[in-house]
Parts: C-alpha cells; sequence; structure tokens
C-alpha cells in the first residue's frame, strides 16, 4: 500500500514524540511491505519563528494532498500571549476548518499493567474501555462574534456557541456507528437545562436514536457526566458530546489511564463515512492529547506512547490497515506490560506482581517498541 503522510513536528516535546511515531510507522512498513511516504513540515511556534504564520499556505496545501497527517504538539511560553494576533494554536483550528475534520476520536483504555498508576483506587476502574466522541468544528471555539470590547461601563467580552441541526447530526452520527462497533451503549452529554445548544443537541440525538435500535441512548448533563468519569467510568462505552464539553472531558478521562502521555486522538472529517467509521479509509489528523510540556522539551524524558498511539489510529482510519493498528498497540502493551516507564510513570504505584519497573527515556521507549513488532 501507498500513503502520503504529513508530519507537523510542532513545538516543546512534539518532534520527539513524533520522531517516535515516525520510527514506529517506518518499521509497520518495512515489515509489512507498505510504502509510507512521510514528508515533514513546520507548524505552530515553530512555523511562526520560520515563516511569520502559525501554518503555511504550502503546508496547508500538502496537508489537503496527503492521505493523514501525523502532528506532535503546538504552544509554549515563547508564545503564550493570548493577545497576540498570531498565536501556534491559530494553525490547529486552521487545520480542522479547512480540512473538514469534524470529529475527533480519543480512546481511553486501561493498561493492566498501569492499574495502580491512576489516582482512583483499582475498585474504581473496573472495564475502563471508553471512546469520547467530540465534535471539533463548531461550539464556542469558532462561533461569532467572539472577543473584548470597550463600552461605558468598562471592557467586556463575548463568546458565541451556535450550531446547526446538521453540524450536530453529522457527529451524532459517529458516535451511534462508533456505539455500534463497540458495546452499543451511547451517552450523549450536554446541558439542556440551560443552554439553547444543547436543548437542540437533546432533540437532535434522540430523533436519531430511533433509527439506531440497537444502540442505548442515555442522556446525561455535562457535569453529571464529569463526576460519573470519576466515581464509575467503568459505566460508560461511548460519549459524544460538543467542542467545548468535549475537550474538558477527554483530558479529565486521561487520568483513568495514569497519564495523559499514553493517550492518542483521531480528528477525522466528510471523508468518512458517518454511518460505518472503519468503512473505509478517511484523511485525518492524528495526535497525541498531551501539550507540548516545553519544561522537559530536549530532555529525552517524554513519553511518547500517546504519539505512537496515534499512528495506530492513522493506520487504522486513514490507511485501513487493522492487523497493523492492533500490531502497534499490542507492542505498546507488551512494553508496559514488561515494566518499561518513561519519566512520568516511573515510581507510580504498580499492579500486583507486575514486573520491576524500567525507567527508559523517549527514545528508548519508541526503540522498546519497534523491538516487539519485530518480535511477534
Amino acid at each position: 500500500m501507498d500513503v502520503e503522510i504529513v508530519v507537523l513536528p510542532g513545538d516543546g516535546i512534539g518532534p520527539e514524540v513524533t520522531a517516535e511515531a515516525v520510527k514506529v510507522l517506518r518499521a509497520i512498513g518495512a515489515r509489512y511491505g507498505h510504502s509510507l511516504a512521510l514528508d515533514e513540515h513546520l507548524v505552530g511556534g515553530a512555523s511562526i519563528d520560520a515563516q511569520g504564520v502559525p501554518v503555511s499556505e504550502d503546508t496547508m496545501a500538502a496537508c489537503a494532498a496527503a492521505d493523514a497527517v501525523l502532528l506532535g504538539a503546538v504552544g509554549g511560553p515563547r508564545w503564550d500571549d493570548p493577545s497576540a494576533p498570531v498565536r501556534p494554536e491559530q494553525a490547529l483550528f486552521r487545520l480542522r476548518k479547512e480540512l473538514g475534520l469534524f470529529t475527533n476520536l480519543r480512546p481511553v483504555r486501561l493498561y493492566p499493567a498501569l492499574l495502580d498508576a491512576s489516582p482512583l483506587r483499582p475498585e474504581r476502574l473496573a472495564d475502563v474501555d471508553l471512546l469520547i466522541v467530540r465534535e471539533l468544528t463548531g461550539g464556542l471555539y469558532f462561533g461569532r462574534p467572539q472577543g473584548i470590547y470597550d463600552d461605558a461601563g468598562g471592557r467586556r467580552a463575548v463568546d458565541t456557541m451556535t450550531y446547526s441541526e446538521a453540524e450536530i447530526e453529522r457527529v451524532l452520527k459517529v458516535g451511534f456507528a462508533s456505539a455500534r462497533e463497540r458495546r452499543r451503549r451511547l451517552t450523549s452529554v450536554d446541558k439542556a437545562n440551560v443552554l439553547a445548544t444543547s436543548r437542540l443537541w437533546r432533540q437532535v440525538a434522540t430523533r436519531l436514536g430511533a433509527d439506531y435500535p440497537d444502540v442505548e441512548l442515555e442522556h446525561l448533563l455535562v457535569d453529571s457526566a464529569a463526576m460519573r468519569l470519576i466515581t464509575a467510568p467503568g459505566s460508560f462505552d461511548v460519549i459524544v458530546t460538543e467542542n467545548t464539553f468535549g475537550d474538558i472531558l477527554s483530558d479529565e478521562a486521561s487520568v483513568l489511564c495514569g497519564s495523559l502521555g499514553l493517550l492518542p486522538s483521531a480528528s477525522l472529517g466528510d471523508g468518512q463515512a458517518t454511518e460505518q467509521p472503519k468503512g473505509g479509509p478517511a484523511r485525518g489528523l492524528y495526535e497525541p492529547v498531551h501539550g507540548t510540556a516545553p519544561d522537559i522539551a530536549g530532555h529525552g524524558a517524554a513519553n511518547p506512547l500517546g504519539a505512537i498511539l496515534s499512528a495506530a489510529l492513522l493506520l487504522r482510519h486513514s490507511c485501513g490497515l487493522d492487523a497493523e493498528a492492533a500490531a502497534v498497540e499490542r507492542a505498546v502493551f507488551a512494553a508496559l506490560d514488561d515494566g518499561l516507564r518513561t519519566a512520568d510513570l516511573v515510581g507510580r504505584r504498580q499492579a500486583t506482581g507486575g514486573r520491576p519497573q524500567t525507567a527508559v527515556g523517549t527514545s528508548a521507549m519508541g526503540d522498546a517498541i519497534v523491538t516487539r513488532l519485530a518480535a511477534a
């Protein structure tokens, strides 16, 4: 199989973890006979410094022409001024909008070897295996008007939350279809007791639920969902929600598996058949959910597993290579089961009877995954 992949290392630890994901992709290509063409471009703060913009027209054109985009992370203290006219995160918004990436998938899986690494008691973590489906191109982050204004009473700020029925319907269809492939339970999260957008969201979810009689649909207010993610996370299968709620809940869910550094994500768009998420290759953007972690950037201490697992999602969703994706995921499980730990996990409690911990750096963890791929 021939695949064109644009690699956007980004800022902070982004280049370090992305290099390990690329290492794993090259190993997959060599082992399974695929031709993976990897084209690297600047993005975020690195692009601002070199080109004056968070993402250049050439980079946008390359992403639009590629089968998939692999992203590290963007941002950092050097570009942290929220009033600056040019900011690293603008690259993400533009990529999502112009590539039509309206859905973000964030799987949260519990690794048995890290059962005691979570701040939650092990008994609360039973059966944790959930997927958060987040709407990505609407809501507060994109609504207009938006800004800070001067008026007679002093400065005033406004953000606009807006959703059309079509925007809500298409992401809900991804949620229903994903639940149909899993344990057939869908939790639609909203704030329908307060927000008009949420009342529309709930109406559309209820209507669509009739088309999926094999999927159990429940509605849950976002505050209740936040509490239940901590008190009974195993009760969730698929969570579908709007942009802001999904951003917050997915980061909260990261504590379940022990580290933000372990979580991958896939942002998919109109190229994906909403009725059948795994029905065929879809252009997407893949990235770990962590940030740029400038305090450890350059020290070789970052956890690359979120980036490596994002590469597995790339293989699955944009290449249709389920077997290759599963091989990467098994290699990650094996490395953790063998006691390998990056700095974010070193010293954490480990599962009873688990193997002794071995501290490794970013590159060594990537090498360990490649080694286990070769041995499988």
